[in-house]
């Protein structure tokens, strides 16, 4: 596994374990007109020509976290969390990414200075609740840099939650070992987030090790982003999230595509996201049934759809933000 710069901006990295899981070899795999992989797992990870296309509404920064960092890799949008980007590093670097142009410079796991500033916030601070510890990927650390980073949160306040969320367990099992759940047990209150986007990610491997986790007494939930070509059909997600219920990992989001450089060729028009969302509540149960949600572009924060949606200008949806605001998604072909 090592990075390969590509001429798209993003570098590619990818597990071989993650590569082992699609239908097709990366070197001689179909693609499409726009020479995007047509399987699902490749698609998510091989570099494309369609990135190097940009349009002028994406965003370097499209949830806007420049704007609501309080110091160095913590952002706070939200009164009762923070989120911390512990590193810029990943076991995958997914072509989707909304962090894509910010993660180059943050590759070093978080030094001590920023882990004493998250330390001396949190106490001042007894209205946050959750610590989400992101990336990049936070266990590309090793178990002794997360025991500090915890070990720091912890001592803040020993009611916080902490969120570690990370595509680890389903792109490099191998990484979720006893030692890794052990310290995961010591910290608790903490539940795991995955980033899951297709069926074929739940291998044997990795079903396993949720198992493990959920056995542990640590809580599962899956994050899902819609990609076009990859899991925009409603028998796909169905399959996904009903499968993932199935295996006690609560489906927690399902996510409309980012305004990040070079993702167009990922994102789903949201009227087509809405239909597809309005086949999901028809046909899964409300355990299986995600959140559908949008981070209104610029820093607006997590809207739910369809019940943010205010109205449409020309080509544009127009969102409400929690805040009363009004902010623009763009409908796109």
């Amino acid at each position: 596994m090592q990075d390969i710069v590509t001429k798209f901006g993003l570098p590619y990295r990818a597990t071989p374990f993650w590569l082992s899981l699609a239908d097709e070899d990366p070197k001689t795999c179909a693609r499409n007109a726009d020479g995007v992989p047509i399987d699902p797992i490749l698609a998510q990870a091989l570099p494309s020509p369609a990135e190097a296309r940009i349009s002028p509404l994406e965003l370097r920064d499209p949830l806007g976290e420049a704007g609501n960092t309080i110091f160095e890799r913590a952002i706070r949008h939200y009164r009762s969390r923070i989120l911390v980007r512990a590193t810029g590093q990943c076991f995958l670097f997914c072509r989707h990414c909304y962090r894509r142009s910010l993660l180059s410079s943050e590759r070093h796991f978080l030094d001590g200075a920023t882990i004493e500033a998250l330390s001396k916030y949190l106490a001042a601070h007894p209205e946050v609740r959750e610590v989400l510890v992101s990336g990049g990927d936070p266990l590309t650390a090793t178990d002794a840099q997360l025991a500090a980073l915890l070990e720091t949160i912890r001592s803040a306040r020993q009611t916080i939650l902490v969120r570690i969320c990370t595509r680890a367990p389903i792109v490099l099992p191998a990484r979720i070992t006893q030692a890794l759940i052990d310290l995961f047990k010591r910290f608790r209150p903490l539940t795991v987030v995955l980033h899951i986007n297709h069926p074929k990610e739940l291998s044997t491997q990795f079903l396993e090790k949720a198992e493990a986790l959920l056995g542990a007494g640590i809580p599962l939930h899956s994050q899902t982003v819609l990609l076009r070509g990859i899991n925009d059909r409603p028998e796909i997600l169905t399959e996904l999230f009903s499968t993932l219920n199935l295996r006690g990992i609560h489906p927690y989001y399902l996510f409309q595509g980012d305004l990040a450089a070079g993702t167009a060729h990922f994102r789903v028009p949201l009227s087509r996201g809405l239909a597809i969302y309005e086949m999901l509540r028809r046909d899964l149960s409300g355990l299986e049934l995600p959140r559908y949600a949008v981070d209104a572009p610029g820093g607006g924060g997590k809207i739910y759809l369809p019940e943010g949606i205010a109205g449409r200008k020309a080509d544009s949806w127009l969102l409400w933000a929690s805040d009363g605001s009004i902010h623009e998604y763009p409908e796109e072909e």
